[in-house]
């Protein structure tokens, strides 16, 4: 993504006391600008928009991209450096815009090439970079590709930029191979010869509307490379790949086994995916300034994870370990100290991220009494406690925000928005919920349509006077948490998120760097972040004393007597460095 066009978002930090007093209160690459940050990356905070649920421009009940920047506005002043869209491009939207039909026109619903770029240089204009959103796994049945792949048929140079094989079996009845989706359900869909027989399988790690891509063809690699610069030429910062650790199949299609060793799979985390990214990094690495390429990368074994980050593989990764961890000290603690440890080696930022488009939201995870997340395991009708997981998502806010590295940020989050979980069945949209036999809920429900003004839908989603109603339908219950409602109360999220990132920005000590853990009582989270600053986080059952500190700059709870209640956070100013029990660079 072209963020190297944009002001260094760390460059020059305010002093720490300058800081509390102001809490009180194109088409052709363009040179970096002077004094650009090209490590800014390293500590940036980054805002997830899904274009479909941030605001509607025209009326039409569908965000948009004119929406977004009617609120650009909005997202300077809550403190963010970038914002990563979700894919704006040409789809039928099978899969909410990952199954792409043409990567190098914009949804008509979103509008237009020019409206891209134009909403690319306004952001740049407020000092906010632009990421966007590539599947290079799959592409839509609808692509031209795929559609010239059917036509041409069995054997044809066109479907070997795809998977197909015949079937297993007297007939060609059974799928080739036995994968597990994503998405469950099969992997492989038949297809039928222009006889009307049936033909061929291809392959599809998610919906049979997403056809896996062939890696292995030069065509698909150098399309791919043809999209990066088109994109970078038009001003964008950087690049979220999506699905990055999958794009590899083993030729032979093996079977996957019981137990693989390392780059053994056939279908995930292969050794060749590394010289495809050093390539990338190298297109990358040819515009000026900083374009970083962000990697979505599930994998268990950190290490291999961490062969990702390499200097001249990608420049970050999502660390989703932490976000699908319970609320729980021990359990978050080591993931703190794994994540950091696998990044030091190849000395690349740890990334903190508490949702996305495909999470339930943290204030209803975080109030369940499994508060861990895991696609498997997502039912209707979970109990949950809102109180709580509202106080914990505040915690949690600050906790993450507090963390060495960069930060992720979905839209919504910053206003405390619940999971809706009671969607009506004939507006559910998600093919995960289909594909599990309606027993998965789907991701519909943190999709749903920002809230930014009055007491009834659309909430200023749409502008006045418009008829059409928003695409998901909002909650009643949502006129209290409107941007409006929350912008002027000390108690709400909103505030929490824009004192947390205004804090985060003019104290020298976060971001990227040094991290120590303090001694603690049992449940307490409590670290160093440089000489003058400590974040403590309470998850035990009990409020806690404070360490010695000379002010508290922010609170995710009122303190209770002078301790810390449970499921809080506290940042505090300190003197000079604490005793160190341990210290990661």
């Amino acid at each position: 993504m072209d963020l190297s066009v944009l002001t260094g978002s760390h460059a020059g930090h305010r002093t720490a006391d300058a800081a509390a007093t102001g809490l009180a209160a194109a088409q052709t690459p363009a040179p970096a600008p002077a004094g650009d940050d090209p490590a800014w990356w390293r500590s940036a905070v980054i805002y997830q928009i899904y274009p479909r649920s941030f605001a509607d421009g025209n009326g039409d009940g569908v965000g948009d991209l004119a929406g977004v920047r009617q609120h650009l506005d909005y997202l300077k002043d809550l403190g963010v450096d970038a914002l990563w869209f979700t894919p704006w491009y040409v789809s039928p939207l099978a899969d909410g815009g990952y199954d792409v039909a043409d990567y190098r026109r914009i949804h008509p619903a979103f509008g237009d090439l020019a409206e891209a770029e134009a909403l690319i240089a306004d952001a740049l204009a407020l000092g906010i970079r632009t990421i966007i959103d590539v599947v290079p796994n799959h592409v839509s049945d609808q692509h031209p590709w795929f559609q010239a792949a059917l036509a041409a048929g069995p054997g044809s140079p066109e479907r070997e930029r795809f998977w197909f094989r015949p079937g297993r079996g007297e007939h060609g009845e059974e799928m080739p191979t036995s994968w597990v989706s994503n998405f469950s359900g099969d992997t492989w869909t038949r297809t039928t010869d222009a006889d009307g027989t049936p033909g061929e399988w291809y392959l599809h790690l998610f919906s049979p509307e997403q056809p896996d891509l062939n890696w292995n063809h030069p065509d698909v690699r150098r399309e791919h490379e043809e999209i990066l610069r088109f994109w970078f030429d038009r001003g964008v910062a950087g690049v979220r790949i999506d699905s990055a650790a999958l794009l590899v199949k083993d030729p032979a299609l093996p079977e996957v086994p019981e137990h693989p060793e390392a780059g053994e799979h056939p279908n995930q985390d292969r050794d060749e995916l590394h010289d495809i990214y050093r390539s990338w990094r190298s297109i990358a690495d040819s515009y000026p300034g900083t374009r970083v390429l962000v990697g979505e990368i599930w994998l268990p074994d950190i290490d291999r994870f961490a062969m990702y980050l390499r200097p001249d593989e990608l420049h970050t990764a999502f660390n989703f370990d932490f976000l699908a961890r319970p609320w729980d000290a021990e359990e978050l603690r080591t993931s703190i100290d794994e994540t950091l440890a696998a990044h030091a080696p190849v000395e690349a930022p740890s990334t903190w991220v508490l949702s996305n488009h495909d999470v339930t939201r943290p204030v209803t995870r975080y109030g369940r009494e499994d508060s861990s997340f895991a696609f498997v395991k997502k039912r209707r009708g979970t109990p949950t406690d809102l109180e709580l997981g509202r106080r914990r998502a505040r915690a949690a806010a600050l906790l993450t925000a507090a963390l060495p590295g960069s930060l992720y940020l979905y839209q919504g989050d910053e206003l405390g928005l619940p999971e809706v979980e009671d969607l009506p069945a004939d507006r559910l949209e998600d093919p995960m919920h289909f594909r599990s036999g309606g027993v998965d809920p789907g991701r519909d429900g943190c999709r749903v349509p920002l809230p930014w003004r009055g007491a009834a839908e659309p909430f200023g989603f749409s502008p006045a006077g418009a008829t059409a109603e928003p695409w998901l339908p909002q909650p009643a219950s949502w006129a209290g948490l409107t941007v409006e409602a929350q912008q002027s109360d000390p108690a709400s999220m909103l505030w929490l998120y824009r004192q947390a990132l205004r804090i985060r920005r003019a104290e020298a000590g976060l971001g990227d760097g040094p991290f120590t853990w303090l001694d603690a009582p049992e449940g307490v989270l409590a670290f160093a972040r440089g000489d003058r600053f400590v974040s403590v986080t309470n998850l035990s059952a009990v409020p806690v004393p404070l360490p010695d500190n000379t002010a508290i700059l922010l609170s995710s709870s009122p303190l209770d007597d002078g301790l810390l209640p449970p499921d809080s956070t506290a940042w505090l100013r300190t003197q000079q460095r604490p005793p160190e029990t341990s210290t990661t660079h």
